[in-house]
C-alpha cells in the first residue's frame, strides 16, 4: 500500500513539473517543422520574391547605416531631411566621378599588367618549385613522409582543369548574377532616398502589426538589433577602408608592384573579420615572392605593422566592444555560414548572428519569466526548537566571558 502511494506521488510530481510542458512545446515545434517540410512547395513563390528583393534591400541597408548619422546630424542643424539627402547624393556623385576619372584608369592599368604578367609569375613559381623538388633535404623529407610529388602535381592539374571547366560552364549563370547585381545597384538610390526620408515612420509601421501588449518588448528588440547591426556595418567598413589606405601607402613606400590592386583587394576582403586579412595577404605574398626575397621581407614587415596598428588603435576606437561576441565564435560562425550559403553567407555571417543572438536572448528571457523553470528554490525555513528547551545559541550568548 505504501509503495503504491509512493509511486502515485512520484508520478504526480513528475506530471506537475513544468519540464513536461517544455518537452511538449519542443515536440509541437518539431511537428510543425516536419509538416512545413512536407509542404515546402507552397512557399516557393515567397522564396522567389524574397530572393528578388533581398540584394537591393541589403545594399540599401549598408548605405543607409553609413548615411543616416549624417542626415540626422544635419537635421539637428535645422536642415530638412530632403535637402540633406539631395546634398549627400550630389557629394557622392562628385566623389564617384573623381574616382572613375582618376583611380579607375590606374586600377585597370595595373589589373591588365597583372593579367599579362601572370604567366611569367606562373613560370617563375614552377621553376622555384622544381628547384625545391631537386633539393637534397626536400628529397629526404619527401621519402620520410612518403609523398609522391608526381601524383600531387597530377592531382593539382586535374583539379585546376575541373575548376576551369566548371567556370566555363557557369558563364551563363555568372552573366545572370552580374545583371541582377547591376539592377540592384540601380534601384538602391531610389529605395535609399525614401528610407532616409521616412525613417521615423518605419518603426511605428512595423509595430502596427504587433499586438499591443507586446509592442514595448518588440520595440526594445528592434532598438537592440538596430544598434548591433549599425555598429558592425559602420565600424567594419571604416576599418577596412583604413586598412586599404595604410597598405597602399606602405606598398608605395617599399615599391611593391600593383600596389593599388593589392590594397583594394585587402580592403574588400577585410570586411570579413579575422579570416579576411588571411585571404588578402595571399596575392601580395605571391607578387612579393616573385619580385625578390628582400621585397617579400619588406611586404611582411608592412603587413605586420598595419595589422598591429589596426588591432591596437583603429578597431578598439571604432568598433569597441559593441558586438560582445568572442573571436572564436565569430570564426566558427563565418565558416558555418560560408558552407551553408557561400560568399554571401561569409559577408552576412556576423550581423546575422548578432540579430539572431538578440532575438534568442529576448525569447529566452520571456521563456524564463513565463515558465519560472530557472528560479532558484527558496531555502527551507529553520525548524523552531520545541517548547521548553533553550536554543543552544542563546545559551552560548548568555555566557559572560568575564565570569
Amino acid at each position: 500500500m505504501q509503495s503504491a502511494r509512493k509511486l502515485s506521488d512520484g508520478l504526480k510530481g513528475l506530471i506537475d513539473r513544468k519540464f513536461v510542458l517544455f518537452l511538449v512545446v519542443i515536440l509541437l515545434i518539431g511537428l510543425n517543422i516536419l509538416v512545413l517540410d512536407k509542404i515546402s512547395y507552397v512557399f516557393h513563390p515567397f522564396i522567389v520574391v524574397l530572393e528578388t528583393v533581398f540584394l537591393p534591400f541589403m545594399l540599401t541597408g549598408v548605405v543607409y547605416y553609413l548615411l543616416n548619422p549624417i542626415v540626422d546630424y544635419l537635421e539637428r542643424l535645422k536642415i530638412k531631411r530632403v535637402y540633406s539627402i539631395v546634398g549627400l547624393y550630389l557629394v557622392i556623385l562628385t566623389v564617384l566621378t573623381l574616382i572613375v576619372m582618376k583611380v579607375v584608369p590606374l586600377l585597370s592599368q595595373q589589373i591588365s599588367s597583372l593579367i599579362v604578367q601572370f604567366p611569367t609569375y606562373s613560370q617563375d613559381a614552377q621553376l622555384k618549385f622544381e628547384e625545391l623538388i631537386g633539393n637534397e633535404y626536400f628529397n629526404q623529407l619527401q621519402n620520410m613522409l612518403g609523398i609522391d610529388t608526381a601524383k600531387v602535381v597530377d592531382d593539382f592539374s586535374e583539379r585546376a582543369s575541373a575548376i576551369l571547366s566548371n567556370a566555363w560552364s557557369g558563364i551563363g549563370s555568372l552573366v545572370g548574377k552580374i545583371t541582377e547585381t547591376v539592377l540592384a545597384i540601380i534601384t538602391v538610390p531610389f529605395i535609399l532616398f525614401y528610407l532616409l526620408k521616412d525613417r521615423k515612420k518605419l518603426a511605428p509601421f512595423v509595430l502596427g502589426f504587433v499586438p499591443s501588449r507586446l509592442r514595448n518588448r518588440s520595440f526594445g528588440v528592434m532598438l537592440e538589433m538596430n544598434h548591433q547591426v549599425s555598429s558592425y556595418i559602420r565600424g567594419q567598413i571604416i576599418v577596412s577602408a583604413c586598412i586599404g589606405v595604410l597598405l597602399y601607402i606602405g606598398y608605395l613606400i617599399i615599391g611593391l608592384d600593383y600596389s593599388l590592386v593589392l590594397a583594394v583587394i585587402a580592403a574588400c576582403t577585410s570586411i570579413v573579420p579575422y579570416l579576411g586579412p588571411a585571404i588578402a595577404i595571399t596575392p601580395a605574398l605571391i607578387v612579393a615572392m616573385m619580385t625578390s626575397p628582400i621585397m617579400l621581407l619588406k611586404m611582411i614587415v608592412i603587413w605586420t605593422i598595419v595589422q598591429l596598428v589596426e588591432g591596437k588603435f583603429i578597431s578598439p576606437q571604432i568598433m569597441g566592444k559593441s558586438m560582445h561576441v568572442h573571436p572564436i565564435t565569430i570564426i566558427f560562425v563565418i565558416i558555418t555560414a560560408g558552407n551553408l550559403f557561400g560568399m554571401l553567407g561569409i559577408i552576412l555571417a556576423v550581423p546575422g548572428y548578432a540579430i539572431l543572438k538578440v532575438i534568442c536572448t529576448h525569447l529566452f528571457r520571456w521563456f524564463k519569466q513565463r515558465t519560472r523553470l530557472y528560479e532558484e528554490a527558496s531555502p527551507a525555513p529553520a525548524a523552531s526548537p520545541p517548547q521548553g528547551t533553550a536554543d543552544p545559541a542563546d545559551s552560548v550568548d548568555s555566557i559572560n566571558p568575564a565570569e
